[in-house]
């Protein structure tokens, strides 16, 4: 079997089924993909192939997105840290000791939570589209906000529109450089995993509990200052849902870091797969020499 081949597996962690993609020599240097919301390890599919000839590539669907189990509110708590917990104990199970985070949007409060809890673990990071700074939080957070102030009707309202196709569409389109190469098996799966009965509410809860990332902010912020993790940040220059001013913030705590801006929006990674996986070498190679 050749190496890049991705193979589609699954462990149970706590009675939850987390689904994964696998693909490289195990004994090889490890890089976790963390996907974004309203996403799964789908938006990897391009480019996981493109690092497994270098690299042991995994990237898993959390508790409630794609592939995974998905079980109903009043048996598992929606929150970005219990996440973070579960796709911890997921990475203690495969055995890697050491490996790289690729965060993307929701990966990122997931990966830095991870990091902060186990900084001697991480050899560094890919952040693409993920913030760790409020002033990276861009338009449509002001319907989070909203939420976090006062979660009435009218503003559960608002965030479920969110979750409608209309948005989920505009997230992979909006600031697409070549819409051309946006392939819509991204939108329509995610909306496919959206549309569960169930899932709303659970979208719902992850949205009003994002304000704890906030304020998680100050502590990701002092994780990166004092253990300086290598970091590449690979950013669609023109996304909607975070801001420029995001991008340079993190990289203005770093200072082994490399800021590329690309040429598409949230979901850059559908029309630049090639270019990233590219910088992702070339940056790590540098660095640590693989």
């Amino acid at each position: 079997m050749m190496s890049m081949t991705v193979l589609y597996k699954k462990m149970s962690i706590d009675g939850i089924e987390v689904f994964y993609r696998e693909a490289g020599n195990p004994r090889n240097p490890a890089i976790i993909l963390l996907h974004g919301f309203p996403s799964s390890s789908h938006m990897f599919r391009d480019l996981i192939p493109l690092l497994a000839d270098r690299y042991y590539v995994i990237a898993p669907d959390y508790p409630g997105f794609g592939n995974s189990s998905m079980p109903p509110m009043d048996e598992f708590s929606y929150t970005f840290e219990h996440i973070s917990m579960v796709i911890e104990q997921w990475i203690e199970r495969l055995c890697i000791p050491r490996y790289m985070l690729y965060c993307q949007d929701y990966g990122g409060p997931i990966g830095f939570r991870i990091a902060v809890r186990s900084p001697e673990r991480v050899l560094g990071f890919v952040i693409q589209n993920a913030v760790a700074h409020a002033v990276g939080l861009g338009q449509p957070f002001d319907i989070f906000k909203a939420l976090w102030a006062d979660p009435s009707p009218e503003n559960r309202a608002a965030f479920s529109k969110l979750l409608e196709f209309e948005f989920t569409k505009k997230q992979y389109l909006l600031g697409a450089c070549q819409p051309i190469l946006i392939s819509p098996d991204g939108y329509t799966m995610d909306q496919f995993f959206l549309n569960r009965p169930g899932n709303a509410a659970i979208q719902l809860a992850l949205g009003y509990d994002y304000r704890h990332n906030v304020d998680q902010y100050p502590k990701w912020q002092q994780y990166l200052r004092t253990y300086q993790p290598p970091t590449l940040i690979a950013w669609g220059k023109n996304d909607f849902n975070f801001t420029l001013a995001g991008a340079y913030a993190i990289a203005s705590e770093l200072t082994c870091v490399e800021l590329v801006l690309l040429c598409g929006g949230h979901f850059v990674l559908e029309e630049a797969s090639g270019r990233i996986s590219e910088l992702m070498k070339s940056f790590f190679c540098r660095v640590y020499g693989f």
